[in-house]
C-alpha cells in the first residue's frame, strides 16, 4: 500500500502538510490521507494516480464499455490555419453558397449553444485544403475527419475554464479542432439526445476527472482521446427514451433563453417584448433547467451503479455541469450586461433597416414551430424579416441622423416604438448619437471578431451622421450617399447661409451663431463629399471578405476613435499585402495579387483564376518510397513565361474592370 496526501483545498499548504504528516506518523485518521495499492490504477486508461477515488467508481472503467466503438465515434475537426481569412460571424455573410456553420468551442453552455461562426467550405474546403506555407510547402491548415462534416452530432469546447459542456451539433455544420464532436450510427436523434444527457451528467464528469487526475484538473482539457475512453452506462429502451426526453426539454429551455439574443439563430424579440409571444420567465426557466439536470444526474448515477456514498463524496473536487456557472472560454467574449431598453432600441433600429419583423411584437405574425434540435440552422432567425414581405421602411441601405429627413433614423425608430406600443424612457436621438454604435459594436463582436452591421460615417465634428446597413452594401452605396444625402444637404445649408448673408450686419446674435454653425457644417459637408467621391469610384465591397475588410477603406469617415483605429490598422495591412486573399485586395492591387496567384494555388482559388495559372497533372502514387503503379491527379503552376504571365494578368484586369495603377 502507498500513502497519498491530498491538500488541494488547503490555503495554507505548508501548515496542512505538516499536520497531515504528523497524523500519518501517529496512525491517526485524516480524510486527507489515502492509502491505495498502486496496481489498482491500472483499471483506468492512462493509469493516472486517481488515489482519491474509491474502488467502486474506478471499477466503472472495466464494467462499462468505453464511448468509442464501432457504433459511436468521437473526432477532432478542422484547424483552418488562418481563422481571420476562412472564418466569419454568421451575420457577416450574405448568402451561404460557400459558408457552413462552424462549431469551434465557445462559452460554457451544456445542451444548447448557438453556432455564431461560419467557415469557408466551398467545394469541400478546396481553398483551405490548399493553404500551404510559401517557404516550406507544408500544409498550414489541418482538415481532418472531413467525412464526419455536415453530420448531426454533439460537440463541446475542447479546452475550458469550467466543466465539460456537451451540446447539440446541428446538421450541415463543420466542427473544429477546438470544438470536437460525437457521432452515432445513422445519426439517430434519440440516441444522440440520450448521450447528450449522459455526457452532461455528474457521473460522466466524475469518471472524466478520474482520467484527468489531480495534476490535470486545473487544465480542463477535454481531449477527444479522453472522451473516447470514458465509460458509457448501458440503458434500456425505456431509460433511453426518458434520457432523450429530458435532454430535448433542456435543449428547448436553453434555446428559449436565446430567443432574446439579437445575434442568435433563435432570436424572436428583445426581452421586454418577448412575453407578447407567450409566457417568458427566465427565472422559472432556469429553475426548470436545474430540476431536470438533477433528474438526469440521479438517473445516470443509477445507470452507472453509483452508490449513495459515491454520489455524496466529492470525487471531482471541481465544478460539474449542474453546479458550474456560465464561464467564458474565449478570451475576448465579454459577458454582456443586460440592458432591456437598449435591446429594444437596437431591435427598433433593425426594424427600421428591414432586418427584424415588427409584426411579431404586435401580434400580426406568429413564429414558426420550434425546430428539431439537429435540423440545419436557418439562414435567418425567426425574428428576422421574411423574404418577399413588405418592409417597415423602404431604403437603399442608408439612413441618416437628420431631423425632418424622410430617412431620418430617429424618426423611424420612434415610429417603430409607436407601432408596437413600446414605451422607452430615454431620449432616442441622443442615444443613437452618443451610445448606440458602441453598444452595437459590443453586441456584434465575438470570437475575436468585430462585425458591426450598422456603420456610422460622419462629418469631422460628428454633427451629420449617415448610417450604412452592411448587408445592403454595394459599389453604389457611396454614390447613393453623395447623390441622395450629402449633396442635397449641402445645397440646403448653402441656401440657408445665403439667406443669412443677405442680412449682413442686420443679423441678430442668434442668427450670428446660426451663421457660424452653418458655415462650419458647410465646410465639413463639402469635405465629406470630397472624401466620399475620392473613395467611391474604386470601392467594390464583397461580403465574403467580412465586415473589417469591407469597412477598412472607409476608416477615415468614422468618428468612433477605437473603431477608426481598428480599421486603419486593417487598411495598412491590406496595403502591405497581408490580406491578398481578399477580393478587395484584388480590386485595389490587382498586379500584386495576381502575381501571387501564380505561386499560391489557394490564392488562385480564392480569386477564381486557378485555371489560368495552374494545370491538373497526373502524379504517380508513392508509398514507403516505392512507386505503386497508381496515378493520382494533382495541380502545379503552368510555368508561363514572363510575357505570357503579364498578358494573362492584363486580361483579368481588363475583364473585371480593375484599376491596375490604383494606389
Amino acid at each position: 500500500m502507498s500513502n497519498f496526501l491530498r491538500l488541494l483545498t488547503e490555503t495554507d499548504k505548508h501548515t496542512a502538510l505538516s499536520e497531515v504528516c504528523n497524523n500519518l506518523r501517529r496512525g491517526e485518521e485524516d480524510e486527507r490521507i489515502f492509502q491505495v495499492a498502486p496496481e489498482i490504477f491500472n483499471e483506468v486508461p492512462g493509469i493516472p494516480f486517481s488515489y482519491w477515488v474509491n474502488d467502486s467508481v474506478r471499477s466503472r472503467f472495466s464494467k462499462c464499455a468505453p464511448f468509442e466503438n464501432s457504433h459511436r465515434n468521437a473526432r477532432q475537426g478542422l484547424a483552418t490555419g488562418d481563422d481571420f481569412r476562412f472564418v466569419r460571424l454568421h451575420w457577416e455573410v450574405v448568402g451561404r453558397h460557400k459558408w457552413l456553420n462552424f462549431a469551434k468551442g465557445g462559452s460554457f453552455s451544456p445542451f444548447f449553444y448557438d453556432l455564431h461562426l461560419v467557415v469557408n467550405w466551398q467545394e469541400n474546403g478546396v481553398e483551405i485544403r490548399n493553404f500551404v506555407d510559401e517557404s516550406s510547402g507544408k500544409l498550414k491548415s489541418r482538415p481532418q475527419n472531413i467525412e464526419f462534416f455536415k453530420r448531426a452530432g454533439l460537440t463541446w469546447p475542447r479546452r475550458t475554464t469550467s466543466g465539460l459542456s456537451v451540446r447539440v451539433l446541428p446538421a450541415d455544420a463543420v466542427f473544429a479542432d477546438k470544438g470536437p464532436a460525437l457521432f452515432v450510427s445513422d445519426d439517430d436523434p434519440d440516441e444522440l439526445l440520450a448521450l447528450l444527457a449522459i455526457t452532461n451528467s455528474q457521473a460522466f464528469a466524475t469518471l472524466l476527472s478520474v482520467q484527468l487526475a489531480a495534476a490535470d484538473a486545473a487544465a480542463r482539457s477535454y481531449e477527444v482521446g479522453l472522451i473516447q475512453k470514458n465509460p458509457v452506462c448501458e440503458y434500456d429502451a425505456k431509460e433511453g427514451s426518458r434520457l432523450s426526453e429530458m435532454a430535448r426539454r433542456l435543449w428547448s429551455l436553453k434555446r428559449q433563453l436565446d430567443t432574446t439574443t439579437e445575434t442568435s439563430h433563435a432570436f424572436l424579440l428583445p426581452e421586454l417584448l418577448r412575453n407578447r409571444l407567450g409566457d417568458y420567465n427566465p427565472v422559472a426557466i432556469e429553475e426548470e433547467i436545474g430540476q431536470i439536470q438533477r433528474e438526469i444526474d440521479s438517473l445516470v448515477f443509477d445507470l452507472y451503479g453509483f452508490s449513495e456514498e459515491d454520489r455524496l463524496e466529492d470525487l471531482t473536487n471541481k465544478e460539474t455541469p449542474s453546479t458550474a456557472g456560465k464561464k467564458t472560454e474565449e478570451k475576448d467574449d465579454i459577458e454582456l450586461i443586460t440592458r432591456p431598453e437598449e435591446d429594444v432600441l437596437s431591435w427598433a433600429v433593425g426594424v427600421a433597416f428591414g432586418r427584424f419583423d415588427w409584426r411579431l411584437a404586435n401580434g400580426e405574425r406568429r413564429p414558426l414551430a420550434e425546430p428539431c434540435p439537429f435540423a440545419p440552422l436557418p439562414a435567418k432567425s425567426p425574428g428576422m424579416h421574411p423574404d418577399g414581405v413588405e418592409v417597415f421602411h423602404h431604403h437603399h441601405g442608408v439612413l441618416v441622423d437628420d431631423e425632418g429627413h424622410s430617412h431620418d433614423l430617429n424618426r423611424l425608430v420612434e415610429r417603430v416604438l409607436e407601432t408596437v406600443d413600446a414605451n422607452i424612457s430615454r431620449d432616442t436621438r441622443r442615444w443613437l448619437r452618443k451610445d448606440f454604435f458602441q453598444f452595437h459594436l459590443q453586441r456584434y463582436s465575438k470570437s475575436r471578431r468585430k462585425a458591426p452591421i450598422y456603420w456610422p460615417i460622419s462629418t469631422f465634428s460628428g454633427n451629420y451622421t449617415l448610417w450604412l446597413y452592411y448587408p445592403l452594401l454595394s459599389s453604389q452605396t457611396l454614390f447613393t450617399i453623395v447623390n441622395d444625402f450629402v449633396d442635397p444637404k449641402l445645397k440646403s445649408v448653402r441656401s440657408d447661409l445665403n439667406s443669412l448673408r443677405i442680412k449682413s450686419s442686420g443679423r441678430s446674435k442668434q442668427e450670428e451663431k446660426e451663421f457660424e454653425t452653418l458655415s462650419n457644417l458647410e465646410k465639413e459637408l463639402a469635405d465629406l463629399c470630397d472624401m466620399l467621391l475620392g473613395i467611391a469610384p474604386s470601392y467594390r465591397p464583397k461580403h465574403d471578405d467580412g465586415v473589417l475588410i469591407c469597412a477598412a477603406p472607409l476608416w477615415s469617415l468614422y468618428a468612433n476613435k477605437s473603431w477608426k483605429m481598428v480599421l486603419k490598422d486593417i487598411w495598412n495591412q491590406l496595403e502591405e499585402g497581408d490580406y491578398d486573399w481578399a477580393h478587395l485586395a484584388l480590386n485595389y492591387w490587382p498586379e500584386r495579387v495576381l502575381q501571387k496567384c501564380i505561386e499560391d494555388r489557394s490564392l488562385a482559388i480564392a480569386h477564381d483564376v486557378e485555371r489560368l495559372f495552374w494545370e491538373e497533372i497526373e502524379v504517380p502514387v508513392i508509398r514507403r518510397g516505392q512507386d505503386t503503379g497508381e496515378i493520382r491527379l494533382d495541380w502545379q503552376p503552368k510555368g508561363l513565361s514572363e510575357a505570357d504571365t503579364q498578358t494573362l494578368i492584363k486580361k483579368v484586369i481588363d475583364e473585371r474592370g480593375l484599376q491596375s495603377e490604383f494606389r
